[in-house]
């Protein structure tokens, strides 16, 4: 009668080996080394006990399996060391029962042993109890138990799970997670060039105040600072990049640990990093999840009286008083356009704001700076107040400094960051805008009704479009072409996700938002954002459209993530702009009086790489093809690629 404790599991006959070789086998899921010396079958535990060698891969010589990675010897029966060793019970492996018949070759393997709780999963459950639901990453030798872990909360149903092709894809779709949601997700890599492949990505959080948690694996504590294969003092590398780098030890409080992660990603809207070292993950716990309850304050704070009192009066006495407003206010939309309504005051927006009022509504004057709108800039210069709600004032975003200001921000550092305002309203910009808007309310206001100007503006700045659509020099397609079109066919509850090139600058100035936001790299600026950017807009909302705009420089980049989305089905509908050059910089170039040099590209046909990659791929070289282009660009399922050959000096 059988052991309960073991069963028979039959090996495929490809798998077999001949006479004096050795072979790796999976079998019931377990790696074993599967020998044939001397017409003897041998079967061993596919792991030299010295170092964790793959024996598998080693060789019989003399009748002895050779450990592949330090040259150690063993029966290939038995596992036993060669003479006098053989006796050294640590240095055996484990040897499993073989049969062979005329049905094949069986082995006979132990029953797996029970599993246990660990720190890594103390460290998961902590994570999803704190609002984590979408990991991106790349599972490797370093973070195993983290990701054995991450697996056994994926089969619960509590996370997603999207394995990504370089971990600085997973990254960006991590701070593109962020900004859409105000929620942090987790990016996830290996020790050594894994974690500092995050780092773009982690910029890009930092700079945008999108709240993401990234962790590392890490080698083995016992290595650590000895000059180990990857060994990196990954808390040194990810310093600046994130509010809090901590590496847990054996001994921590690994819930709390966790729990601090979220918390500092949340509340200071950055990147909080967690360091795992490889054989921490992996040993028992007994300790509970950290629960959220209590760790999270509610961000509304309302302003300052005699702040409010000086907004308020500023508002009230202004004619022509214009509201503009960045990502910051992506919170008080509604609020935003109560107080425009009131005040028959145009509301312009940072291109990272893009979509918050739409280009649609009656006081909606669209992208203000260099990629924006002659109606907008033409509305700020006419202004005599403009309130500025939760924007920066870098030098993209084009706010006047000389205009009288009154500035609307939650974070102190940012009042008065470049230029000394009129006034400032420090709070959150819902409770800030309602509470400006009734002031005005009760002192009355002495605003303009600018609707009209609004309408007038957009009628020039149309009809000079519609002239850039049509414009064709037999080169390709020009960019007002293409975001007219997109802009036809874009569905209203679509999110963007856009790189950087000239096709940002096109798409900020021409594409016209029925309220779409519009996820970019704002101030690290990072070309290679748009795809993955995408794929963390999906994993943030799959229940939306999600676009991606890039051109061919950026995507590029990143181009194999696109196996990323066929992989997964996400259906990112991509309009990729290709002149086969980096155009923005050709463009710089000239500028600054330097000949064009490198900036070409040699490129793939898109469409058929698309299609190789097992996506759908469409490809327009005429505009005359690109309303039945975006047709079924948006009408076909899963992952779609549509490459429009695009003249490089149309912008």
């Amino acid at each position: 009668m059988e052991s309960p404790t073991t069963a028979w599991h039959e090996v495929p006959p490809q798998d077999v080996p001949e006479e004096g070789r050795v072979r790796s086998v999976t079998v019931d899921g377990r790696s074993i080394a599967l020998t044939r010396c001397r017409g003897r079958l041998g079967a061993l535990e596919n792991r030299c006990p010295h170092q964790g060698g793959p024996l598998g891969e080693g060789s019989i010589e003399d009748g002895l399996l050779r450990c592949p990675w330090h040259g150690y010897d063993y029966d290939p029966i038995t596992g036993a060391p060669p003479g006098e060793l053989a006796d050294h019970l640590d240095d055996r492996v484990a040897a499993y029962q073989v049969e062979e018949g005329p049905d094949g070759v069986q082995v006979r393997l132990p029953d797996r042993a029970t599993a246990v709780r660990t720190v890594a999963d103390v460290l998961v459950e902590t994570l999803v109890a704190h609002g984590i639901d979408t990991v991106f990453g790349m599972v490797g030798h370093s973070n195993l138990g983290f990701a054995d872990a991450l697996r056994h909360a994926e089969e619960r149903g509590e996370l997603r799970f999207i394995g990504i092709r370089h971990e600085g894809a997973a990254a960006f779709a991590a701070s593109a997670y962020g900004k859409r949601t105000g929620r942090p997700a987790a990016c996830f890599a290996i020790a050594g060039p894994g974690s500092t492949n995050l780092l773009t990505g982690l910029y890009d959080a930092k700079l945008d105040g999108s709240p993401v948690v990234a962790i590392s694996g890490q080698v083995p504590s016992r290595v650590l600072g000895r000059g180990a294969f990857q060994d990196l003092d990954l808390g040194a590398v990810f310093r600046d990049v994130a509010i809090s780098t901590t590496t847990v030890q054996s001994g921590s409080d690994h819930a709390e640990l966790a729990a601090l992660a979220v918390k500092h990603a949340r509340d200071s809207r950055g990147v909080a990093h967690l360091v795992l070292p490889d054989e921490v993950q992996a040993q028992p716990s007994s300790a509970l999840a950290g629960s959220p309850d209590g760790r999270y304050p509610r961000r509304p704070v309302g302003p300052d009286r005699d702040a409010l009192a000086r907004a308020t009066e500023l508002v009230a006495s202004a004619k022509r008083p214009v509201l503009v407003v960045g990502h910051g206010a992506r919170g008080a939309r509604a609020e935003v356009i109560a107080l425009a309504e009131q005040l028959g005051a145009p509301v312009l927006t940072t291109f990272k704001a893009k979509g918050l009022v739409p280009d649609t509504h009656p006081l909606g004057a669209g992208v203000l700076g260099r990629s924006g709108t002659p109606v907008a800039s033409w509305l700020m210069n006419e202004a005599d107040l403009l309130v500025v709600i939760g924007a920066s004032f870098a030098n993209h975003t084009g706010i006047a400094p000389w205009q009288r200001i009154v500035q609307v921000d939650d974070t102190p550092t940012a009042i008065g960051r470049f230029d000394a305002v009129t006034a400032e309203v420090l709070g959150d910009a819902a409770v800030v805008v309602s509470a400006l808007a009734d002031g005005v309310r009760a002192a009355g206001s002495s605003a303009e009704d600018q609707r009209g100007d609004v309408a007038a503006r957009w009628r020039i700045w149309r009809a000079e479009k519609a002239r850039r659509v049509a414009d064709d020099r037999g080169r390709g397609v020009s960019a007002a072409a293409v975001f007219a079109a997109l802009s036809d066919h874009l569905p209203e509850d679509a999110v963007v996700a856009v790189d950087v090139g000239n096709h940002a600058y096109s798409l900020g100035r021409y594409l016209e938002s029925k309220g779409q936001p519009v996820l970019m790299s704002g101030y690290l600026g990072s070309i290679g954002f748009g795809y993955p950017a995408a794929l963390g807009a999906w994993a943030a909302d799959p229940t939306r459209p999600v676009v991606a705009v890039t051109g061919d420089g950026g995507f590029g980049q990143y181009a194999m993530e696109l196996t990323t989305a066929v992989h997964h089905d996400i259906p990112v509908k991509h309009v990729l702009l290709n002149n086969n050059s980096l155009g923005k910089i050709s463009k710089e170039q000239l500028a600054a009086d330097y000949p064009v040099w490198h900036t070409s590209l040699t490129n793939p046909d898109w469409a058929a790489y698309a299609e190789l990659c097992g996506a759908r791929g469409i490809r327009v070289t005429r505009r005359e093809e690109l309303d039945t282009a975006m047709t079924e660009l948006f009408a076909a399922d899963g992952p779609v690629l549509l490459c429009v050959e695009q003249d490089a000096e149309l912008l």
